[in-house]
Formats: structure tokens, sequence, C-alpha cells
């Protein structure tokens, strides 16, 4: 997908170009930064940027990435934290985000790590480090088609909102596993017999809405033509659509074309969230691919909670996956 979220080691991932989270100078430092400058060589790596510095507060470098499975390490630039000058900080925060994601394109680079950039000893508070970069990410992702993968080492390194975190809990208490039997046994017996059951399915749910009616209720139409068929009933584009859902345009494509292809349960989803369908639309389009929701499952009760409130911010939704440990909407399939 487009933009994910991984707990993983940077400096073992393969991908074209990883991010250090650097200071001016360019010198080898503590904790990710130090790990990256070991992994590459530090010899290498601190000659490589002996020759690239200095690099002001907001601005990004290029050098080799020698010994790492990447091809480069981009030196990003985030200012230290200083909360009467919070703006300004956010400021240089973003605009050493998009100085690393220019210099990847530029480079030719298809996928780019991040750490999340000055979160550790420059002290950025995590919560609006974390906003500043999905920010950023979404707004270059609009014009760009790069992967964007966030690599935190622990827990404690990823901080989403509270607020939101504690009204997703809240509805977590309320619906996960503690749902209403006979309509868990209405759901699997939609599930298994998705092509069959639309009237069971309406009679609970009630009928979709008049102008989708005829595209989601006819079951012997194929999962790509429906989606297309929605796509045009909510008066978007294709790549609105498929960037919306944070995933991949070859996944789209090869959904779009159809040929017996069937996307994922989170793909499906994904798509669900970019065409902001409500719950039974969501619901009838999981049936069209012999999919439902479950209340025994946590990741589906949170994206259940998502549309319910008319939140389909898919970058929120996922952030909150991520802290529950739960697999992220959109994928490659």
């Amino acid at each position: 997908m487009p933009f994910t979220i991984l707990r993983q080691d940077i400096t073992k991932l393969s991908v074209d170009a990883i991010v250090n989270a650097a200071n001016t100078g360019l010198a080898k430092g503590g904790g990710v930064c130090g790990a990256i400058f070991r992994a590459a060589g530090a010899a290498q790596l601190e000659e490589a940027c002996r020759k690239a510095a200095p690099v002001r507060t907001g601005e990004a470098a290029i050098t080799p990435a020698f010994a790492l499975p990447a091809r480069y390490v981009i030196h990003a630039v985030g200012p230290v934290y200083r909360g009467d000058e919070a703006a300004a900080c956010e400021q240089l925060l973003r605009s050493a985000y998009l100085s690393a994601l220019r210099l990847a394109v530029e480079h030719d680079c298809a996928s780019i790590a991040f750490p999340l950039i000055s979160s550790g000893i420059y002290g950025y508070p995590k919560e609006a480090a974390l906003r500043v970069a999905v920010e950023a990410f979404r707004d270059f992702l609009r014009q760009h088609d790069l992967d964007i993968f966030l690599t935190v080492f622990d827990r404690e390194s990823f901080v989403v909102s509270g607020q939101l975190l504690g009204a997703v809990e809240n509805y977590l208490d309320e619906n996960y596993v503690q749902m209403c039997m006979a309509r868990q046994r209405e759901r699997n017996r939609c599930e298994v017999h998705a092509l069959q059951d639309v009237e069971a399915f309406q009679a609970t749910y009630g009928a979709p809405p008049q102008e989708l009616e005829n595209v989601i209720g006819n079951l012997d139409e194929p999962f790509n033509v429906t989606l297309l068929r929605l796509i045009d009933a909510r008066g978007k584009t294709d790549a609105e659509v498929y960037k919306k859902a944070n995933i991949d345009r070859k996944l789209f494509s090869k959904i779009r074309t159809g040929k017996g292809y069937m996307p994922g349960k989170r793909t499906v989803l994904a798509l669900a969230i970019a065409l902001e369908l409500t719950l039974a639309e969501t619901e009838a389009l999981l049936m069209k691919a012999g999919y439902a929701l479950s209340h025994s499952i946590k990741a589906d009760v949170i994206v259940e909670y998502f549309i319910l409130q008319g939140n389909y911010d898919i970058y929120a939704i996922n952030e909150v996956l991520f802290h529950y440990d739960q697999p992220l909407l959109g994928s490659r399939d």
C-alpha cells in the first residue's frame, strides 16, 4: 500500500531509501541514527556525510547506503522542539519530511522508509510528530506514486490521539465479542450464502439507498463491475478512489480489470472507506466479495466504529488498527 506503519528495524528494510533523522552536521549520533551508520559501514557513511554537510533544519541530503539493503540514505534534519515556537517547529518538521520525499522522487525511488523525525532526543511530542508526518505523507501522495513506510520500534514510540483512542475503546467494550447472537448468525449465513441471501440481508439492515440499489443489488454482477458503478454513482475518479483507499495503483488496475480476481477483505474495506459507504452499503459490498463484518474480530469492530462516526480517514483508521496490533486496511494482496 502507498503508506503503511511497521514495527520493524529500519536498517533491515529492503527499500530504495531509508531516512536518517539527522543533525545539521550529518554527524553520527545515537539511537536510530547510530544504528544506520553502523549498518551502512560507519567510515564510508561518515565520509559521504562530510561531503554533503552542512544541511539546514527542515532540509535533507542524500548519500549512498553502502552496506544497507537500501540504495540510499536520505538525511532529514528536523527541529529541536520548543513549545513557545510550536508553529515554527511544525513548519520545519513538515519541510524535513517533504524535502526527503522530493529527494526520493528525484532519484527514482519507488519506496522510502522513515523514522518518526524529531520525536526522540529532539523532544517533539510524539502525538504531534505523528500528525505532522501523516499529513505530509498524505499531501505528497496526492501527487506522487510512492510506497512510504513509517517505522517504529515499540508501542511507546507511537502515540495516537488519546481522545480518539478513548472513543474507540468505549465502542470496543460495548461491541467486541458482545454482539447479538441472532445478528451474528445472520451475518455468518450471509457470508456463506453471499450470492443467495440479499433478501435476508435487506430484511435485517434495510435496502440500500435508492441511488445505489441498482449498483449493489445485482448479485450476478462481478465485483469489479459493481465497484466501477459505485465509483460512478459517487462521482469520483479511479485515482481519487485508489489514493483515498491507500492501495497501490497496480492493485487497483488488477481489481478493475477483473478476470476472476477477487481482492482481499482489507482491500474491499479500504475501497468502502474511500467511497464513504454507509455500514449497510459496506456490508453489501463485502457480500459481493464473499466477506462479512464480525463483532468477534477486533479490526472489524474498529472499522465499523469509524464508519458509524462518518470518519472516512483511512490514515486515522490505520493508526488505530496499528495501535491495537491489527492488520491495516489497504493491501497489495
